[in-house]
């Protein structure tokens, strides 16, 4: 008795388990860098094209969904600090099927971002050197993030944490100096000035109509993929209980700041119908006004963001491996740790597939068609993990209602609002088949759940 009360923490945890190296700091900026992902810095001049001013609307519409998805994850990972991740609990609550299904598909989602990061990183990099190789730059990126991520845990929150914070600063940047330019009433590249009506005298908040509005759904919800990400690092948190309430709380008001502010502000400054659809806003709108060092700083921003978001799927990708393999639906290679507790087999495996990004630009030059595509596919795949976890949540409402009544932290509105989740991203998909380009993704995605019904089915054959 007295030996186990004199044990360290760290001791206490088996050398073959994740260790609990993440701090509130940590999580609360990996949950900001989850908010503001690629999307809202490369993305965000193809939505404000497509849907203008109403692009407002569609961030907040699927802000307040992505809240209700990550509430009914923070309720079921706290029920039970045995589940590592949402692939422990659905394979827990909906069966095995379940876990094996959202653990590869999350595995593959965070794969297909981290090649949209990777072509996004690589597009920055044109600014500072356009003779560079594009593809070359692509792989320089991936042998980076694996540097990054082989050595610890706490290395790796130490650099979002960081990356976090380079965002914060630029998007607080961004509206302070916005905010200047409409008060000064700075011209604007169209021959007009900065103006706060800019962002509703040219058509309306609503210029291109529904189908304008619709349209903008596609690349908003890619915006928001890696809002999940705290759920995957909750194993190898500090103190789970009052850490991951206080990132999931936080969310509104990170959308409101973020997203909503920035937008109008971009908007404001630069008319939406001027705004280039296949560049980001953010480097454009110190272009246009002629302050080219200032794009150069938000250039370096934009990139740090979206080498944020790639780090952030290496890791993640690697403990939903680990975790697979725990439960026994991937190679037991998966499940080693380094002496670091790092899961190096997953992580090499995945920056292995990595490469698949350098190929794609390889093969297709246009990096905004890459892009277009690669974050379709993955906004579909993400909206089936989302679903999977209201499903989790409904399943484990009905099997264990004491757990519910003794939680600490009860979704609100819980079981009417999974069904309002679970319609909404059911309409998203329809809306994917709107236009060109995303129903192309569309048509290809159900390929990957061919494959894992294969996966599947030679699984449980080779058992029985």
């Amino acid at each position: 008795m007295v030996d186990q009360l004199n044990k360290t923490p760290l001791a206490e945890e088996k050398p073959e388990e994740l260790r609990r190296n993440l701090h509130n700091r940590h999580i609360q900026l990996i949950a900001i860098g989850g908010a503001i992902g690629t999307g809202l810095f490369m993305g965000s001049g193809k939505t404000i094209s497509l849907a203008g001013p109403s692009i407002i609307f569609v961030y907040m519409i699927i802000g307040f969904m992505l809240f209700f998805v990550m509430r009914a994850m923070g309720e079921l990972l706290l029920s039970n600090l045995e589940y590592k991740s949402f692939s422990d609990f659905a394979a827990d609550l909906l069966g095995p099927w379940a876990g094996y299904f959202t653990g590869w598909t999350y595995w593959f989602c965070w794969v297909v971002t981290g090649i949209a990061d990777v072509v996004a990183i690589s597009a920055y990099f044109q600014l500072w050197f356009p003779d560079f190789s594009i593809w070359m730059s692509a792989l320089l990126c991936v042998v980076v993030f694996l540097t990054l991520n082989i050595a610890t845990v706490k290395l790796f929150g130490e650099m979002e944490f960081w990356f976090a914070i380079i965002k914060i600063i630029a998007i607080i940047a961004l509206i302070a100096v916005g905010i200047v330019l409409v008060a000064m009433h700075f011209p604007s590249p169209g021959g007009g000035t900065a103006a706060l009506s800019n962002i509703w005298s040219h058509g309306g908040m609503f210029p291109k109509g529904l189908s304008g509005f619709f349209a903008g759904f596609q690349i908003a919800v890619f915006a928001f993929v890696g809002i999940e990400l705290v759920g995957t690092a909750a194993a190898e948190t500090h103190d789970p209980k009052t850490v991951l309430p206080r990132a999931i709380n936080a969310i509104p008001l990170r959308i409101i700041m973020f997203y909503v502010l920035s937008l109008l502000v971009i908007m404001a400054v630069t008319p939406w119908d001027q705004v280039v659809a296949d560049r980001s806003p953010f480097v454009e709108m110190f272009v246009l006004i002629g302050l080219p060092a200032a794009a150069s700083i938000v250039n370096f921003v934009v990139l740090t963001s979206a080498a944020s978001s790639a780090n952030s799927g290496i890791f993640s990708t690697s403990r939903m491996l680990y975790g697979l393999a725990q439960q026994g639906v991937a190679h037991r290679r998966f499940g080693l740790l380094s002496g670091r507790a790092v899961p190096t087999t997953g992580l090499f495996f995945s920056c292995f597939c990595l490469l698949a990004g350098v190929a794609l630009i390889y093969l297709i030059p246009n990096v905004m068609t890459v892009f277009t595509l690669v974050t379709t596919v993955s906004a579909i795949l993400f909206m089936f993990v989302w679903t999977i976890i209201l499903f989790s949540y409904l399943a484990w409402r009905k099997q264990r209602p004491q757990q519910h009544i003794e939680s600490t932290y009860k979704m609100p509105a819980g079981i009417i609002m999974c069904w309002v989740c679970i319609a909404f991203f059911a309409f998203v998909l329809v809306l994917l088949t709107l236009q060109e380009d995303t129903r192309q993704a569309l048509m290809v995605t159900p390929l990957w759940f061919v494959m894992l019904s294969i996966g599947w089915w030679l699984r449980k054959r080779k058992k029985g």
